[in-house]
């Protein structure tokens, strides 16, 4: 396929993709409280879903490389169009015990992320061969990928009032299949998605030394690794948030699980209209001034509002606002790893970044859950608020994010000096 084909091919299957995941975050905690009646056990089920997420991330860079990145997104799609499909064909076979639940979520996390990597890693090629911008693009790709959160998590809240988790996660499945046929028939004769023909022998010390890269290329830039280390902190508090604390609140204050697609919905619109904005604009400004700002309203505000209030709409005008923020933040990190990291390194340094920004997220689900059983709703969300907002204050307190404002390009093979990549996709209260 010519010019645009392949970055609307790619950009329409992440979308399903996304809104297919979009429908297991919000379906699977809700369909485990609904069987266990324990927030304990749903946070259970998200660290088991999180965990395999950063071992395919850690070891996954090389990999992606060697198979291509075409292939890695249609296999990734459809084990996990399998894996999701398998939960409520089990449940109602009466044969879905608690452990085969938690199996099949470490499944679904363990394919997912190397297929969400290779279709990022794909786009400066695609952007190049349709003749547009690399900042441009980026942001399309998150304002895509925004709406089809807004998408799934719309249709969840509904679908699961209507019909139940389990037909949910049925339609998860089906969306996961769709991506894969999208890419395996859209994206054919595109280098870049091909498997690395002019690549040495694999042999393991071959692939430990291509691992190396990605990792010696992060902790060179301090840069690199503050983003790195921030996203791990809020990643694993906006987890709590997710699975656990979000579902436990519409369950006890807010009327059942409307509402969780209530306002999910909200924020996914206003991060859209967020991201498009600073498509539009964003160039304007100082990413590190917008970053800043961004995060400090999209980060805590939503737990201290339904911490105190039993009512839905504050909520929904709170994750207005902070999806309003949080809709540049990923614009602007994908726009420095894409102009930082030299295209031979890029499956390499995003398989590291992401492993590192998800490493609490198995901890925060579980911590959360763990915590509202032993202290209570609302002494968690308050607390887990607090460190929301000390985390996000690091962008004033270290002069090494000041780097973010001076872009740097690179050649798309070649290598160059330690600079800041994105860390991972910036979580969404």
């Amino acid at each position: 396929m010519k010019g645009r084909g392949p970055l609307a091919t790619v950009l329409a299957a992440n979308a399903i993709s996304i809104s297919g995941n979009s429908l297991t975050l919000i379906g699977v905690p809700w369909f485990a409280l609904q069987t266990t009646g324990s927030p304990g056990k749903a946070g259970l089920v998200a660290f088991c879903a999180t965990l395999p997420v950063i071992v395919s991330a850690i070891a996954g860079g090389p990999v992606i490389d060697r198979i291509g990145r075409r292939r890695v997104s249609v296999t990734s799609d459809l084990v996990c169009a399998l894996a999701l499909a398998a939960i409520p064909l089990l449940h109602y076979a009466g044969r879905l015990d608690f452990w085969v639940l938690c199996a099949l979520m470490g499944v679904t996390g363990l394919f997912h992320a190397p297929g969400e990597t290779a279709r990022h890693v794909l786009v400066p090629d695609l952007a190049e061969r349709a003749g547009t911008t690399l900042a441009r693009a980026a942001s399309l790709f998150d304002a895509v990928s925004r709406g089809a959160r807004m998408t799934g998590a719309a249709v969840a809240g509904v679908l699961i009032a209507l019909v139940g988790a389990e037909t949910v996660l049925l339609l998860d499945a089906a969306t996961f299949g769709l991506s894969a046929l999208l890419v395996l028939s859209g994206v054919r004769g595109v280098k870049a998605a091909e498997p690395q023909r002019d690549a040495a022998p694999v042999s393991m010390v071959r692939y430990r030394a291509e691992l190396r890269e990605g990792y010696t290329f992060v902790l060179g830039s301090r840069l690199l690794l503050g983003i790195t280390l921030m996203v791990m902190v809020t990643n694993g508090l906006s987890q709590g948030w997710s699975a656990v604390l979000l579902p436990v609140h519409a369950q006890r204050n807010l009327g059942g699980a409307a509402a969780i697609g209530l306002v999910s919905a909200v924020w996914g619109g206003c991060a859209l209209l967020g991201a498009l904005l600073y498509a539009a604009v964003g160039h304007r400004f100082r990413r590190r001034a917008v970053f800043t700002v961004a995060f400090l309203v999209s980060g805590a505000p939503p737990f201290v509002m339904a911490a105190t209030t039993d009512s839905v709409w504050p909520l929904v005008v709170t994750a207005a606002v902070g999806g309003l923020g949080s809709g540049t933040l990923n614009p602007i990190l994908t726009t420095v790893l894409y102009e930082r990291i030299p295209g031979a390194l890029r499956s390499r340094v995003a398989g590291v970044t992401t492993a590192g920004a998800l490493m609490t997220m198995p901890l925060g689900a579980v911590g959360a859950g763990y915590l509202v059983e032993q202290v209570g709703l609302v002494p968690t969300l308050l607390t887990v608020a607090g460190l929301y907002f000390v985390a996000t204050l690091t962008p004033v307190l270290f002069p090494s994010w000041r780097e973010m404002d001076a872009p740097a390009a690179v050649s798309s093979s070649g290598p160059s000096s330690p600079a800041p990549a994105r860390a991972a996709t910036t979580p969404r209260p």
